[in-house]
């Protein structure tokens, strides 16, 4: 009678024993199930690990993708809105300077352009910075001259050259300020 491939191999396992082997661990008798077991669960125990890892870094770029089109969303329009600021000062520079002889329909126009402006810039969350009176804050505020006074308290802003923005929690511009000092 013919045996298979398979039944040989099973013959042979099962009249080994161990520790009764005639060949040592260095023949080439195949593996026994047991080895062969370990061995796919050493293999399918990688291919989890693999599996997990590579969960975990699609997860990190969808995190990674998200915060960025968040970014992008929210701050994307930064520097059109850098570039329209100089425009609102030299707007608010006409109607510090302008007069109501004979011009008030000029002026009411400057003003109205002004408020539409800065109307504009609150829905994109623009906001100007206070400085006039508060503390003086280097995050927000650049000191532009320094000026000795009992008036105010020292390191407080006395003026204001040029208004600071905020858009949303970051820092567009810094405010352009004079600083108070102790007199001497």
């Amino acid at each position: 009678m013919e045996k298979n491939d398979n039944e040989t191999e099973f013959a042979d396992t099962d009249t080994a024993q161990p520790g009764n082997s005639a060949a040592g661990p260095e023949s080439d008798a195949p593996p026994t199930l047991e080895e062969l077991l370990q061995a796919k669960e050493k293999e399918a125990r990688e291919n989890w690990d693999r599996f997990v890892r590579e969960r975990a870094d699609l997860e990190n770029y969808r995190k990674r993708v998200n915060r960025e089109k968040e970014e992008l969303l929210n701050y994307g329009n930064k520097s059109l809105i850098e570039e329209i600021l100089p425009v609102i000062d030299n707007l608010e520079r006409a109607l510090a300077h302008a007069s109501e002889d004979g011009l008030g329909a000029v002026v009411e126009g400057i003003r109205m352009t002004h408020g539409m402006l800065l109307a504009a810039l609150k829905k994109y969350n623009v906001s100007p910075i206070e400085a006039t009176g508060e503390q003086f804050d280097p995050a927000f505020h650049q000191a532009m001259a320094q000026v000795p006074t009992d008036d105010h308290a020292p390191n407080t802003v006395v003026e204001e050259f040029q208004k600071g923005y905020m858009m949303k929690d970051r820092l567009l511009r810094p405010a352009m300020v004079t600083v108070a000092t102790e007199l001497k």
